[in-house]
């Protein structure tokens, strides 16, 4: 019977937990488990809930401690006040659920957050002492990802920290204000107190050359954070220098974008319907070209019609069709920079290609080789066999390049 209420209490928890997306293990120390000791790795391929920016298949168990909540927030589902089914977990119960996942290759690693219970301080210790029971009495060294109650004492932050490979505090929604009118007992210059703190801890654990003892590590694979896209009414372009501004200000290895899904007996002051998921999948891509690419959330933004992304064609090709003045450059001479703009060349594609014409001089059938299709290519680059003539220029460019009709994603849940 109690295995039953177990199993009940993980399809409520792991149900109740897939509206947080600031999920990945990206980024983390590798702990080996080899020569028998210790249980758990963060590397390794297993179910497929999250990708590393190498596009390693990562397996997470992600659940929340419980669903119960003292919080009202009108766009949470586990708020005080949602008609929901309500569970529970134990430290024990998920504990043991960590360690016979990962003994059965379900999982890699743990992602657990939580509603409020109590306090905040209670809830954080809670979640602390998850991650403190699997490191010191399982010496599990499988990734953990907890999430912070930024109320909590510092102190209790900064020992989640000495567990953890990653924390993360959601900012949740992109303007102060809203966040303010939909969650009042949430204080948004509380989260970022909380994001400081966790930065300072990041850095102060990073060693020095010099350095000849090493600090106790510090959530190696550091922070992260999630907005909630279309509950507030804010743009693309707001939310892009919001993401700005937390990677700048708090070192945030992550800002993850969640759709906003209407949830029953929803507050009035909430859409009724969700945004296109086309849209977060925008913001994600203009969110890769500002970490990787070097583009600032303005550029992106030149191409945004009243402050949102197009939905019909990726924002580095929008911004290229903005910006055709820039075009066509030359892959044997342009620096690196330019090249990242150039739609359909990617990072490695791009340092393939300085690195090759350091030796040769690349004609159009060295970079189809290199790239995965040249067709977007091609209207924005010489080679020395290659100029795109009027090409680059034609009327109908953004007919030929873009998809005939809009993609269509189906809903994760």
């Amino acid at each position: 019977m109690a295995q039953l209420d177990l199993r009940r209490k993980l399809s409520v928890l792991a149900d109740a937990a897939k509206y947080d997306a600031s999920c990945a293990s990206s980024g983390t120390s590798k702990r080996d488990s080899s020569g028998g000791r210790g249980i758990g790795s963060t590397e390794g391929m297993g179910i497929c809930h999250a990708y590393t920016p190498d596009g390693r298949c990562v397996s997470l168990l992600k659940i929340l401690l419980t669903n119960f909540c003292i919080y009202d927030c009108a766009y949470c589902i586990n708020r005080a006040s949602s008609n929901v089914a309500r569970a529970r977990f134990s430290v024990d119960e998920v504990v043991r659920l960590t360690l016979e996942f990962y003994r059965r290759n379900y999982i890699e690693g743990l992602f657990l957050s939580s509603g409020i219970i109590r306090s905040g301080d209670y809830t954080m210790e809670q979640l602390v002492r998850v991650a403190r029971t699997l490191r010191e009495a399982h010496d599990f060294r499988g990734y953990i990802h907890l999430k912070l109650i930024p109320e909590a004492d510092p102190k209790l932050v900064e020992e989640a920290g000495l567990y953890a490979d990653r924390l993360s505090a959601n900012i949740e929604l992109p303007r102060d204000e809203a966040l303010q009118r939909l969650a009042p007992q949430k204080d948004v210059g509380v989260i970022k107190k909380a994001m400081g703190q966790v930065r300072l801890k990041v850095e102060a654990a990073r060693p020095e050359k010099r350095d000849r003892a090493k600090p106790p590590r510090f959530a190696p694979a550091g922070q992260s954070t999630q907005l909630i896209v279309g509950a507030d009414g804010a743009p693309d372009t707001e939310i892009l220098q919001r993401s700005a501004s937390l990677y700048g200000g708090y070192g945030l290895r992550r800002v993850y974008y969640s759709a906003f899904s209407p949830i029953p007996d929803s507050s009035t002051a909430l859409p009724l319907s969700k945004p296109p998921l086309m849209r977060e999948h925008r913001l994600y891509q203009a969110d890769w070209l500002m970490r990787f690419y070097g583009f600032s959330a303005p550029e992106i933004g030149e191409a945004a019609t009243d402050g949102m992304l197009d939905l019909a064609v990726d924002p580095k090709l929008a911004w290229a069709l903005n910006r055709r003045e820039l075009f066509p450059v030359d892959v044997n001479a342009a620096p690196r920079e330019m090249l990242l703009r150039v739609p359909g060349l990617g990072v490695k594609t791009v340092d393939r290609i300085v690195s090759v014409r350091r030796y040769r001089t690349l004609r159009l059938e060295d970079v189809a080789r290199l790239c995965r299709s040249v067709d977007k290519v091609r209207p924005f680059i010489t080679a020395l066999d290659w100029t795109p003539g009027g090409l680059t220029d034609a009327v109908d460019l953004r007919a030929r390049l873009a998809p005939e009709r809009a993609p269509k994603q189906l809903s994760l849940f």
